[in-house]
């Protein structure tokens, strides 16, 4: 029987503008640590190679699959999930649009949809079909739910003027 010795560390982080501190494994990917050692459930486990983007997180305000960062990375850095785009008074224009354009079905992608929605909002806040279609492109939903994300991100870039 093969024993592997692993070794654990504190990491601290700002997490969706709370300081946490926890437990991790140094082999703890980013989305491992925030769902198994941290309770952050947001994130999802889609393929866990960087394919289908249901683990997208922003870390320091840039868009990446979380199952492909070492969480030992992150140290005191400043990240986002999902949690962390709705505000206390409710959801954010976006997550409204998600809900009244009725974009997410089965919900595994939508996490990593929003997340990678935020990001492109914030990198240009008036997309083109074209435009968000191909920064969503790493964003895998198996329920064909592409029309309505698509129109819902549309929508709330055209609120953003209103």
């Amino acid at each position: 029987m093969t024993t592997t010795n692993s070794t654990h560390f504190v990491l601290s982080a700002n997490i969706n503008g709370e300081r946490l501190e926890f437990l991790a494994d140094e082999r703890d990917s980013l989305l491992e640590a925030l769902r198994e050692r941290a309770g952050i459930r947001g994130p999802k486990e889609g393929c866990n190679n960087g394919n289908c983007g249901a683990c997208s997180v922003l870390i320091e305000g840039v868009l990446v699959n979380s199952c492909l960062v070492m969480a030992a990375e992150c140290q005191d850095a400043n990240i986002t999930t999902v949690e962390g785009l709705a505000s206390p008074e409710g959801l954010s224009p976006l997550q409204q649009c998600f809900l009244e354009e009725a974009a997410l079905q089965c919900g595994i992608c939508t996490p990593g949809f929003l997340v990678a929605s935020t990001a492109l909002l914030e990198e240009n806040p008036h997309p083109t079909e074209e435009e968000a279609r191909f920064w969503l492109a790493g964003n895998l939903c198996r329920c064909t739910g592409y029309d309505k994300i698509i129109r819902a991100v549309l929508k709330a870039a055209d609120q953003k003027d209103a």
